[in-house]
């Protein structure tokens, strides 16, 4: 299995001839300011069999990217809350999932698990199989009390794909606004990694926005993370834009 880092949360998965992609996007939201990074186009990353998203928030599904570069009738997987919403957009192929209802895709056996997120919408995140190897994909989940259900279902994995940049958020049609992260910060992904027996804690979802104060990061990510992952004993996986993964 190879796994191919896209910006920000987006990963694309690989396996003999099949090919998932979670999570991807191109076209910036211009609410979150000014990308502090570099998007690529989705074809610079190759094609695709399907598309799983973990939720439809802006920064984790571009429906605009996905038909310009994978086309309207791309199978597209999303939780079952948000199937209709998906649809609006014109994707002929769209399947609506619930949780631990096992897919085949080519090469790999996908499950949707427990996510949480951190605006109260519809989330879940993947689990990836393939010829012995697994990992799990959780978008931009909080910390939560089901990694130990997800690792008796589903574990251990070789690799665990965690948000860990723990922002603060101030959005006007949110009010108060948060007073604590909507996603992970650094400390609970390595516990969530901990908890979920990953040989690797991979980074994903931050170092692209910070926009105070609509969208305000954890500081000093990289550095928590790493101490943080230290202190557990958790092996930590930076994987930067391009960069592969092969398991």
């Amino acid at each position: 299995m190879k796994i191919v880092k896209l910006p920000w949360a987006s990963v694309k998965i690989e396996h003999n001839d099949s090919r998932v992609v979670i999570d991807p996007f191109y076209n910036f939201p211009s609410d979150l300011g000014t990308p502090a990074g570099t998007l690529y186009p989705l074809d610079d990353f190759g094609k695709t069999d399907a598309v799983l998203l973990t939720h439809v928030h802006p920064d984790h599904y571009d429906p605009e990217a996905i038909k310009q570069f994978y086309g309207e009738n791309v199978p597209i997987y999303v939780p079952i809350e948000t199937l209709e919403y998906v649809k609006g957009h014109g994707f002929t192929s769209v399947v609506g999932v619930s949780l631990n209802e096992a897919i085949t895709i080519g090469a790999f056996t996908v499950n949707p698990t427990f996510s949480v997120d951190g605006l109260g919408d519809p989330q879940i995140a993947w689990v990836v199989s393939a010829d012995g190897k697994k990992i799990i994909h959780c978008g931009d989940t909080l910390w939560h009390g089901f990694w130990w259900k997800i690792k008796t279902d589903h574990g251990p994995f070789d690799a665990a794909f965690l948000p860990v940049n723990g922002p603060v958020v101030n959005l006007p049609f949110i009010q108060p606004a948060s007073i604590e992260p909507i996603v992970m910060t650094p400390e609970q992904a390595v516990s969530a990694a901990m908890a979920l027996e990953a040989k690797l804690l991979v980074p994903i979802h931050f170092d692209l926005v910070n926009n105070p104060p609509f969208y305000t990061p954890a500081k000093d990510i990289r550095n928590r993370v790493t101490q943080s992952a230290l202190e557990k004993n958790i092996t930590v996986k930076w994987l930067e834009t391009k960069e592969t993964l092969t398991l």
